[in-house]
């Protein structure tokens, strides 16, 4: 895989492009206080980042979508988010110059996430992405979000470029088996939140990077 001619790059974003735990996790912090729970540590909430609503609503309230509370705080909870969704959140130390040097390869990148695009787009343009990125696809994009590969191959083709000739880098197993299902070369983003589930090292990917900037090295 690491002699592919790489003329694509595609992040998650949650985790991978821009650290957005503070304000996700400040969202389910403010939903437990107004039921009069007790804040949680945000350390303890940050592998739970990557899963969204069901994840973080999980964490704090031991409640799965299964259960008939989940959809009322899921509601809640993404309207607490929605209403301050980039007052902490940045991109990562180092994203900053990987997307310059990208754009002075002339390398197009673009952004694959299972987020809502009522989050996404707002998001990107808060960060000052949203006209830079070639492609941005959320979740709601397409009809099944990731794992499903249909994401990256629709963000792929906005890129003007093969699956094959394009990185996907992510924080979570699901990232990965949907590049990998995509025909794309799969990358763990191993500074971001990562899941809760099996180790980054038995996911399957082609690369892991541990800092932004050892993207570069892989083009």
């Amino acid at each position: 895989m690491s002699e592919r001619l790489i003329r694509g790059v595609l992040f998650d974003l949650d985790g991978t492009l821009a650290d957005t735990a503070p304000d996700l996790g400040g969202a389910l912090n403010r939903l437990r206080v107004e039921h009069g729970l007790a804040e949680l540590p945000a350390a303890s909430l940050r592998p739970h980042t990557s899963a969204g609503a069901r994840g973080l609503i999980g964490a704090g309230f031991g409640v799965t979508p299964g259960d008939e509370r989940y959809p009322l705080l899921a509601e809640r909870f993404l309207a607490l988010y929605e209403s301050a969704l980039c007052v902490e959140t940045q991109l990562f130390e180092g994203m900053g110059e990987v997307l310059t040097r990208l754009e002075q390869l002339a390398i197009p990148w673009g952004v694959v996430t299972n987020k809502a695009s009522r989050f996404t787009l707002p998001l990107m343009r808060e960060l000052g992405l949203h006209e830079r990125a070639t492609s941005i696809v959320s979740g709601d994009s397409v009809p099944a979000p990731k794992p499903d590969p249909a994401s990256l191959k629709l963000a792929a083709s906005q890129l003007g470029v093969e699956a094959a000739e394009c990185l996907y880098v992510g924080d979570d197993e699901r990232d990965i088996e949907a590049a990998r299902a995509a025909g794309m070369s799969p990358v763990v983003a191993a500074f971001g939140y990562l899941g809760c589930a099996r180790p980054h090292a038995e996911w399957g990917a082609d690369h892991t990077i541990h800092h932004p900037l050892e993207l570069l090295t892989l083009l």
